[in-house]
């Protein structure tokens, strides 16, 4: 099961159930996808087929749905 969180604009976030405990997300766009940990701050864990332009627009959508994505990750895994 993978939850979307939220799109914005050509991004959609989202996770897997049960992929693993840290706390983070998935950003899929038509070229590509990445995956990002939320704590201790927001950092590019891996990514495929976004260029660097993209990257950072995919973090720049992250930080402005952190609180949305934490909850989501709260209520989804009942914390």
């Amino acid at each position: 099961m993978a939850p979307t969180i939220v799109r914005d604009g050509q991004f959609r976030l989202f996770f897997f159930s049960r992929e693993e405990t840290r706390i983070h997300v998935h950003v899929s766009h038509v070229d590509g996808e990445a995956k990002f940990w939320l704590t201790p701050m927001v950092d590019l864990a891996n990514h495929t087929g976004l260029s660097a332009s993209q990257l950072r627009q995919a973090q720049a959508v992250v930080n402005v749905h952190l609180k949305e994505i934490q909850d989501a990750w709260n209520y989804h895994f009942g914390r």
